[in-house]
């Protein structure tokens, strides 16, 4: 799937002739009315109690058929078991997040969002941070990973604790808690870990592991820190098993040999027997990895992924995937999603599942605030709100993500300006569109291609957004000599 930038870049630049800009003007308040409609369901927030058992229902297996009505699990072991184990609960449940890189990602807000549905229904949670399994980082498919020194992996083991608590709730009467596995395995000497760890496990049945054998079959093998992995992983769930009762430890599918790993572990060690969960992972139509773009994550942090393009991102999720995310991903419950399904289908073209989704995760990663000025900002740019409503660093990003050229002081004039934002080809083509009534600066319309923008007409005073007809936008910053 194209990246969130590609998805909106290509939307901005798609060829249209001036004369069906300027014809499609008058159809322009027809769609605006149908997205305003769309943005307008979209922005209530959802009823975290909605999707919620009544209290006839059995909670605990009512949580776990939830779980899977939502595709939330993709493996796990016996499940007949699993399920009396929630039904006696509250049972202990832990997922761990490894610092190798500066921020969590798409593919860790799914294990965030199970935390928070177990915890939800009265279950323990533990949030492991991996201090020390991020020293060394699980196996990758294709090639080695490259070792961050302690002190970078310290330092992102602080960003991602901070990072996951809005997901959870460590207040209350049933407070989440933070672990780091640097904490138990820092002082474990390497005859320790080897006589009371590794003396557990055969190398005959690592090396069937999928991600090993893999490695192992390639020109460049594995190498014994990697292949390790697994047995660190495994001393996770048997510390936590013996320190807090943890019962249940959760993880994407790929990562099912390392899951299985502490299962294993702990029979041998404990003669007990635990129980895994593991989530799918999620694919567009395509069978395309969501959260991947040409290399690089979705994140989580507005540091790296902005709020405004991590809303595109969701907005422009394909219809084929839209509701298999929302109940991945929101509380809204069965009867409103089914609402959403109709709505696809005999309306498609308001996308109104894409906004819901779109928001409501927004709001979850980055807060409502975020999320409403990411609509806002959405809107503003396509001339359905005011772009004065917009905070600046909101308008940069969403500039950014529409395609922003910069040029110098003193501005050019609209023809120059469109030409080089990339909506016209030629100065030629720019008259054109501005003589046609195709040409909006910061959603007027333009009927000079020569007029040149003051200084008042620079959006906090060095932005500008150009239209041309409905749907292609691109920004322009102006950056004064010694700015």
């Amino acid at each position: 799937m194209s990246s969130p930038h590609d998805t909106i870049l290509a939307a901005a630049t798609a060829p249209a002739a001036a004369d069906d800009d300027a014809a499609d003007d008058d159809a322009a308040d027809d769609d605006a009315a149908d997205d305003d409609a769309a943005d307008d369901a979209a922005a209530a927030p959802a009823d975290p109690d909605a999707a919620a058992p009544s209290a006839g229902e059995d909670r605990v297996n009512s949580v776990l058929d939830d779980l899977e009505w939502r595709g939330l699990v993709s493996l796990s072991t016996d499940r007949d078991a699993l399920a009396r184990a929630l039904a006696d609960g509250p049972i202990t449940v832990y997922c761990g997040f490894d610092p190798t890189a500066p921020s969590l990602h798409f593919g860790n807000l799914v294990q965030l969002v199970l935390l928070r549905r177990l915890q939800r229904a009265g279950h323990r949670v533990l949030c492991l941070v991996g201090g020390s399994t991020g020293l060394i980082g699980d196996p990758r498919p294709q090639s080695e990973r490259a070792l961050k020194t302690k002190e970078q992996t310290a330092e992102w083991v602080d960003k991602i604790k901070e990072q996951v608590r809005p997901f959870l709730d460590f207040d209350g009467d049933n407070p989440a808690r933070l672990v780091d596995n640097l904490d138990w395995t820092a002082p474990m000497s390497a005859l320790d870990f080897l006589r009371d760890i590794g003396k557990h496990f055969r190398v005959g049945t690592m090396i069937r592991k999928e991600i090993v054998a893999t490695r192992l079959a390639g020109d460049e093998g594995i190498s014994y820190a990697e292949f390790s992995y697994q047995i660190l992983q495994a001393l996770d769930f048997l510390h936590l098993y013996r320190t807090y009762g943890c019962t249940l430890q959760t993880g994407g599918q790929d990562q099912w040999g390392n899951l299985t790993a502490g299962v294993e572990l702990i029979r041998k060690a404990e003669g007990a027997s635990v129980h895994l969960l593991a989530t799918p992972l999620l694919t567009d139509s395509n069978g395309v990895k969501f959260g991947k773009s040409e290399g690089n994550a979705v994140w989580l942090s507005a540091e790296l992924t902005s709020p405004y393009a991590f809303y595109q991102y969701w907005r422009n999720i394909e219809d084929a995937s839209v509701i298999g995310l929302i109940k991945v991903f929101t509380d809204r419950g069965r009867d409103e999603i089914a609402e959403l399904e109709v709505d696809l289908v005999e309306r498609p073209h308001l996308r109104r599942a894409q906004q819901v989704l779109a928001r409501d995760v927004t709001a979850l990663v980055h807060g409502e605030q975020a999320a409403v000025a990411a609509i806002a900002a959405a809107g503003a740019l396509f001339g359905r709100a005011e772009l004065a409503d917009v905070d600046e660093a909101t308008l940069g990003a969403a500039l950014a993500e529409a395609g922003l050229a910069g040029v110098s002081s003193p501005v050019p004039d609209v023809a120059h300006l469109m030409q080089a934002s990339g909506l016209a080809s030629s100065l030629g083509e720019a008259r054109r569109t501005v003589a046609e009534g195709g040409a909006y600066l910061n959603n007027v319309r333009v009927t000079d291609a020569e007029h040149v923008p003051s200084g008042d007409e620079l959006l906090f005073g060095r932005y500008l957004v150009l239209r041309r007809g409905r749907r292609t936008v691109a920004g322009v910053q102006v950056d004064a000599p010694g700015r």
